[in-house]
């Protein structure tokens, strides 16, 4: 009786398929490019949020890249240096020399942006434009769309940027983020976070960046303050192999533009 129990279940694994027995596959680390647009007035905005909306986004699209987020900074309505950021993820570095070079052959995409690309020297778009490439952590390989139920203009997303004194010092708040279980940290409390990664190329270095995001500025507050208290943050914090990583954080608030994907 056993040996026919044993043949069953011998051969029961037999026909369970391949691709059940398969490791899941490891997901490739994406990167990203984050550019920000510096602007003083209304005029500029406008141009910027035509070429956004009606030009690159559907451009992209159209292109494979389905979530571009497009931001701006809540403290543009006092502040006279204003300024839009626009996300997007990309598989590869190599992705984004693919994607500016198509943009500039596709037709309609030049036709679409013409008052956004064809700009006179004396009414530009923009004051400054900068470009921040990052790649994504080993532990959070790809971007996450945030789970939010609040219209666009309510919302409070969070971009950080923790700067480290030195490359060694920097890798060890990477590790502290992943292997050290930051990241999963913001999980459990439900941040929403979009991405974590790494600067590979930008004015300020070395660094990190991360978003995260919230119903509105209520919302942000009470997620910090349980952070703050969370026993596993207190705990990872004490530890003495991840003292002084950081040396300077700056923290930008942003509102997603209404035709912002995420």
């Amino acid at each position: 009786m056993k040996t026919k129990t044993l043949f069953v279940i011998v051969m029961a694994l037999m026909i369970i398929p391949q691709s059940l027995w398969a490791k899941p596959k490891k997901e490739k680390q994406e990167f990203y490019q984050l550019t920000v647009y510096h602007y003083n007035g209304v005029d500029q905005e406008k141009i910027l949020d035509d070429y956004f909306q009606q030009a690159l986004i559907p451009s992209l699209h159209e292109m494979g890249v389905r979530s571009v987020g497009v931001f701006k900074a809540i403290a543009n309505d006092t502040s006279a240096n204003k300024s839009m950021y626009v996300f997007i993820p990309v598989k590869s570095l190599n992705r984004i020399d693919e994607i500016n070079s198509a943009l500039m052959k596709n037709e309609k995409f030049r036709s679409a942006g013409k008052e956004y690309l064809n700009v006179q020297h004396n009414a530009p778009a923009y004051t400054r434009m900068e470009i921040i490439i990052l790649k994504a952590f080993a532990l959070s390989p790809v971007m996450r769309l945030p789970e939010l139920t609040s219209p666009n203009r309510e919302r409070v997303y969070e971009l950080r940027s923790y700067e480290s004194a030195g490359e060694a010092i920097f890798r060890n708040k990477v590790r502290m983020f992943n292997e050290g279980g930051e990241m999963d940290i913001f999980t459990k409390l439900n941040f929403n976070p979009v991405f974590y990664g790494e600067v590979v190329a930008g004015s300020q270095m070395p660094n990190l960046m991360y978003m995260t995001t919230f119903e509105n500025s209520e919302d942000r507050d009470a997620h910090w303050e349980a952070f703050g208290s969370d026993p596993d943050w207190k705990h990872l914090s004490s530890l003495p192999e991840y003292k002084n990583n950081v040396s300077h954080i700056d923290v930008t608030f942003l509102r997603p533009a209404e035709y912002s994907d995420f």
